[in-house]
């Protein structure tokens, strides 16, 4: 019997009280810029129902973010958006959180994540180590402050581990609302879920669908699944992560994916566990993005190590 659709796109409560969509669209096009291609994309996300919108400071697209929103005319409150502090602007938070919020031209914003721990000077791009100054406790501090503005909802972090997480707690005076991290079924972050879970930490997943022309997709277990569910594998995987109980924010340009993208169904606890576990299987428990971008366990400048990251 196929799958029944959800009636709505669910949400969850952060530890704040705010509600985030549980299905987002995520405005990294692959490379920065791209304003135009990410108008045209939230515009049709919109029309299609989609309320949760993720960009960043270095996507180079919240003009074009802030633009399409503006001119829906759906009322801001309906809208949850999140952009994030580059690395960059480690040493000056307040200014780059303004800079943002001038791009985006909108009144608030939802959720302001640090995008990464690792700071990175301004002139000359070099990555600081984890003892430098601005150390990412330092950081948070002055994120946190961001909050008396009345300009941002909620904070959180970005690509944090459960050994990053367990320098910044204790120094904190707010527990971030979310940790935005890659989670996908072949890296389904297990360890990291239950300690965020512990910590009323939510986990929002990106590539969640795993990169482009990702073996996800075509894995056998998944398009089982599919078939049996009578959706597309895709939603397979999207389904898993909210049933999970945490948000997911794909990319898509195309209409029709959009659609199913949105289209969340609940798996029975068979084929949950069979996507749930599929990570077990000789060879698939793996990273999608940095090693084969970089060569080796590292992202933007530190290594798997220094990041808390347990993975290859």
């Amino acid at each position: 019997m196929p799958a029944k659709v959800l009636d709505s796109t669910p949400s969850f409560t952060l530890n704040d009280g705010n509600k985030i969509p549980a299905v987002g669209l995520g405005c990294w096009m692959g490379g920065r810029g791209a304003g135009k291609r990410c108008e045209e994309m939230i515009r049709k996300a919109l029309k299609l129902g989609y309320r949760h919108f993720d960009t960043a400071a270095h996507y180079g697209n919240e003009e074009s973010t802030g633009k399409a929103l503006r001119e829906s005319g759906i009322p801001r409150s309906e809208i949850f958006l999140t952009t994030k502090l580059g690395g960059d602007s480690h040493g000056r938070v307040r200014e780059a959180f303004e800079e943002s919020l001038a791009r985006l031209d909108l009144e608030y914003i939802d959720l302001y994540l640090m995008h990464w721990p690792s700071a990175q000077d301004p002139v000359t791009g070099r990555i600081f180590e984890p003892d430098e100054s601005p150390a990412y406790v330092e950081t948070w501090k002055d994120i946190e402050k961001l909050l008396d503005t009345g300009k941002v909802k909620s904070i959180g972090v970005s690509n944090f581990s459960i050994k990053t997480l367990e320098v910044l707690l204790p120094e904190a005076k707010i527990v971030p609302a979310v940790n935005q991290v890659q989670i996908h079924p072949y890296l389904p972050q297990q360890d990291l879920l239950a300690y965020c879970s512990s910590k009323c930490i939510h986990i929002t997943a990106f590539t969640p669908l795993g990169q482009a022309n990702s073996p996800i997709i075509a894995d056998e277990t998944v398009k089982r699944v599919a078939e049996k569910a009578g959706i597309t594998a895709g939603q397979v995987l999207l389904s898993w992560g909210v049933q999970r109980g945490i948000s997911v924010i794909p990319k898509s340009e195309k209409e029709e994916r959009l659609r199913n993208n949105l289209a969340i169904v609940k798996l029975d606890d068979e084929d949950f566990e069979a996507i749930e576990n599929l990570h077990k299987q000789p060879g698939k428990h793996r990273d999608f993005i940095y090693i084969p971008l970089y060569g080796k366990p590292t992202a933007f400048g530190w290594t798997f190590k220094q990041l808390g990251w347990d993975y290859e």
